[in-house]
């Protein structure tokens, strides 16, 4: 069973928020470090993971990504403190592979 992932990438001050879904969490994020791709969270500097769910189900990844974009930024800012109170970015410490 393949996992999946809904994530929550931030700003350096933490005023925007995008939340996203993959299989590959690790070279996702690394993605978003390196400005792999133009958009939304290249455009918005969004190179910090403050938050993530796994799932064994991509369907509830799926639904999970519509119930958390659906909310409104209170619920969302909840979230994130309820295991991530400082912020901090949780790839810190990851190795990313460049290829």
């Amino acid at each position: 069973m393949k996992k999946s992932f809904v994530y929550f990438m931030v700003n350096k001050n933490n005023s925007v928020i995008y939340i996203g879904i993959t299989s590959n969490i690790i070279k996702r994020v690394y993605q978003h470090k390196t400005k792999a791709y133009k958009g939304f969270t290249s455009k918005y500097n969004c190179d910090k993971l403050v938050y993530f769910e796994e799932f064994n189900d991509i369907q509830q990844t799926i639904e999970r990504e519509k119930q958390l974009k659906a909310g409104n930024r209170s619920n969302k800012v909840n979230l994130i403190e309820t295991i991530n109170k400082n912020w901090k970015d949780l790839s810190a410490d990851w190795i990313f592979e460049t290829t």
